[in-house]
């Protein structure tokens, strides 16, 4: 009987493995891409969930910092086969990209980008494409004027004190905010969903989350120890973004680029590269890792970004129900998120616009590609190659 269940156990986690990884392969097109391919493989063909279920899982995803898409999969594969089915779709939804951005890293070392004028018009994609990212979540998640007050009062504080203490701090006091400005919202959900996880696992993994999220910048400043503060880096940037991938970019530059750690070229070449390739935006970290450390520091840039997403994911899911119920929770939640749409203002104005938009013709490819994104809804790899050629262009000139 028992064997019979391990049996069982191991078919789930290979087949996880498998139709995950066929995933990885082929998600193009970012996070709302990306949850249309699940529902398709997931739902639609597999039936592992209800149609009911997904949309609630896909929901508290989008309430949770964290690449959605990602923990949307790894919730799947937590509800398929528990937590080592979570984290083996995770492996294989996540990996060829990794290994892809990797090498990458490698091959870029030997060439010289630092004058290559197609650098120049990734900076400017990446304008376009983090301006509309902005817009999207501005519109959502600061609807009304306190929110608006408190995303104002991110943006003040991060543009005039840029430290990690500061991030750290902004989101705290927009949390106690939104508890209390928010504390009588009465927008109930009734609906019901169950996990197959305990509630202690639960509570351990929200705790390590919050424990990690103030321990590693004290631990971060009073040690001398590199790979600290990358870990450290890589972990808020993960923590603090709400939405998709293409919001944790401002953040990760804020991190890395002032500091010295690698070059603004170098940094835009692997944001075009991760464009290109399938899987989530996230492993750009495995890019930046490889370039300042080697392929230990890509593996050890991914696990750090993407572990406040397993971290959530896990500690969350048994509570979803009481945490969707409760108005000061949720009331809380509308502060932080209110705050991090000020937090991300911040960091696009100082460094992205700052080093991209230097002349007036910079201004109007940036307008271009703006508006093809927006308004014509091209993919984002003909906006990449569109930005490059441009970029190259504006040089010749």
């Amino acid at each position: 009987m028992r064997q019979a269940n391990m049996h069982h156990v191991f078919r789930s986690l290979f087949e996880i493995l498998i139709v995950s990884t066929r995933l990885g392969l082929t998600s193009f097109g970012g996070p709302i891409a990306h949850l249309g391919y699940f529902h398709e493989e997931y739902i639609r063909r597999r039936k592992w969930m209800d149609e009911k279920s997904y949309a609630d899982l896909v929901a508290l995803c989008q309430f949770l910092p964290g690449p959605a898409s990602s923990q949307v999969g790894i919730g799947i594969g937590v509800m398929r086969a528990g937590v080592l089915g979570g984290i083996i779709s995770f492996i294989g939804f996540t990996l060829p990209s990794v290994l892809a951005l990797i090498i990458f890293a490698y091959i870029l070392q030997g060439l010289n980008v630092a004058d290559a004028g197609w650098i120049h018009g990734l900076k400017i994609v990446a304008v376009a494409v983090v301006a509309h990212a902005i817009l999207g979540m501005a519109q959502k998640l600061t609807p009304d004027l306190k929110r608006k007050a408190l995303a104002l009062f991110a943006l003040v504080s991060t543009l005039l004190w840029q430290t990690a203490f500061t991030q750290v701090g902004v989101i705290l006091i927009a949390g106690l905010a939104g508890f209390y400005l928010y504390r009588k919202n009465t927008d109930r959900d009734d609906s019901r969903i169950e996990f197959p996880i305990s509630k202690g696992t639960a509570i351990f993994c929200l705790t390590l989350f919050f424990g990690l999220l103030i321990l590693l910048p004290i631990l971060s400043e009073v040690s001398s120890l590199n790979w600290i503060a990358m870990f450290d880096s890589f972990y808020r940037s993960g923590s603090l973004v709400f939405g998709g991938g293409h919001v944790v970019l401002p953040l990760l530059e804020r991190e890395f680029v002032p500091t010295g750690w690698l070059s603004e070229e170098a940094f835009l070449a692997g944001y075009g590269a991760t464009q290109a390739v399938p899987g989530p935006l996230f492993t750009f970290a495995a890019y930046l890792g490889t370039v300042m450390n080697g392929w230990q520091g890509g593996l050890l840039a991914t696990i750090a970004i993407f572990l406040p997403a397993f971290l959530l994911i896990l500690g969350t899911l048994p509570f979803w129900d009481v945490l969707r119920r409760n108005p000061k929770i949720r009331g809380a939640l509308m502060g932080v998120n209110a705050a991090v749409v000020g937090i991300l203002i911040s960091a696009f104005y100082d460094p992205i616009w700052t080093s991209s938009i230097l002349t007036p013709i910079d201004f109007a490819l940036a307008a271009v590609l703006f508006s093809m994104l927006v308004y014509w809804k091209l993919p984002p790899w003909i906006i990449v190659i569109t930005g490059a050629v441009g970029g190259s262009l504006i040089t010749l000139i």
